[in-house]
């Protein structure tokens, strides 16, 4: 386990990127990345892509962005706390409360609860106890951080993973908030206002059963930034080697170099060459999940958008579920809507009755938005969650 060196952003830097080079990129190279794929250019195109190869060495399109504009985005949080809001902001500027005062950031573990029943239990489950394919947020304990995967050279192979959640884990609370203000919610992140982002981060301290200062955080517990700074996270000092020193930055590269040059600090065994595993291999392959062969060698395509379905040739309500891109959600099981298929989902959905199933649907429920985005008619809405119930029968 580490720490990440402490390195600061320049804020010059930040400050000289101009808006332009949001809007303007040039190419000049022998390949091209896309995809994790790496593709040579020639004549000008990767593939099926032009690419500019031009010498740009100076442009004069957009404007720098201003201080404002910056603030709006620059919302970094470091592991001591730097960074973490006193106020209130909309658009890199302070709110002002009915006084004209700058309204203060804080938020409640009531109003956590509140806003994670709303926003984040669709996809991380009651309480953070995760969902499918999504961590669990909560529970654990840093004793279980030394359980390793099964290795058979071990004498007794530990059949128990390390449970990492937010509790037992990570060692600074301002990951947390940070995280939750930059990526959070799924549907829509950077739509929380900094009181928002504290109550979410007090809450889910709260299920994870941590204190701050002695103090329990029940319910009607304010978190602001005065109380941020005595939250200790449990796993604060399990992580090794000691490569934050802000005194002498070379000293945590040279803590790093020994500790990598010490082969007993992460194993050390008699070299085999064949027959190396004893017992039941399978409980050694770690396989994935989800059958990639549908889409694994599919022919480039310059093509953007979702493939039409010809409704004379479809069932009723097939032609809008593909075509407004249903398929989306309800063809992923990782994403937590009910896939089309699955038998068992659909009944749990279906035994609310079918108008509730309806009115959810066209109202939007949960991470859902109304008709899931598309703009057609209630009637062929109701063809599609017709569609999709028939389909998993």
């Amino acid at each position: 386990m580490f720490i990440l060196e402490n390195i600061k952003k320049l804020k010059s830097t930040i400050l000289s990127i101009s808006l332009a080079t949001l809007l303007v990129s040039s190419v000049h190279a022998a390949s091209s990345v896309d995809g994790a794929v790496k593709y040579p250019v020639k004549d000008g195109k990767y593939t099926q892509y032009h690419v500019n190869t031009q010498d740009t060495k100076e442009f004069n399109i957009g404007r720098d962005a201003t201080k404002t504009e910056i603030a709006a985005w620059d919302l970094d949080v470091a592991y001591d706390n730097s960074g973490l809001p006193e106020f209130e902001m909309k658009h890199g500027k302070v709110v002002l409360d009915e006084n004209g005062k700058p309204k203060k950031a804080e938020g409640s573990v009531e109003l956590g609860n509140e806003l994670y029943d709303a926003q984040c239990v669709m996809c991380h489950g009651d309480f953070g106890s995760g969902g499918k394919g999504y961590p669990k947020l909560a529970g654990g304990t840093v004793a279980s951080l030394k359980h390793q995967r099964l290795n058979p050279a071990d004498e007794n192979p530990d059949p128990d993973n390390p449970d990492k959640t937010i509790g037992s884990y990570w060692p600074y609370a301002s990951t947390l908030f940070w995280y939750i203000q930059e990526s959070m919610p799924f549907n829509h992140p950077k739509s929380l206002t900094n009181s928002e982002t504290y109550a979410l981060t007090a809450y889910l301290l709260s299920v994870n059963n941590i204190t701050i200062d002695g103090q329990e955080l029940d319910d009607d517990f304010v978190l602001d930034k005065e109380k941020f700074q005595k939250i200790v996270m449990p796993n604060v000092n399990g992580f090794y080697p000691e490569t934050n020193t802000p005194e002498n930055p070379k000293k945590g590269v040279e803590n790093m170099t020994k500790f990598l040059s010490d082969p007993t600090n992460y194993g050390k065994g008699t070299r085999c060459m064949k027959d190396c595993i004893k017992g039941d291999v399978e409980n050694l392959v770690l396989r994935i999940q989800e059958d990639l062969s549908k889409a694994a060698n599919e022919p480039l395509s310059t093509a953007r958008e979702l493939p039409k379905v010809d409704a004379s040739k479809s069932a009723p309500g097939q032609a809008d579920y593909e075509n407004a891109g249903c398929s989306a959600c309800h063809s992923n099981a990782a994403i937590g809507a009910p896939v089309v298929g699955d038998k068992a989902a659909w009944d749990k959905v279906v035994s609310k009755g079918l108008e509730q199933v309806y009115s959810n649907g066209i109202n939007g429920i949960n991470a859902m938005p109304p008709k899931g985005g598309a703009d057609i008619s209630d009637e062929k809405f109701k063809q599609i969650i017709d569609y999709m119930i028939n389909s998993s029968k």
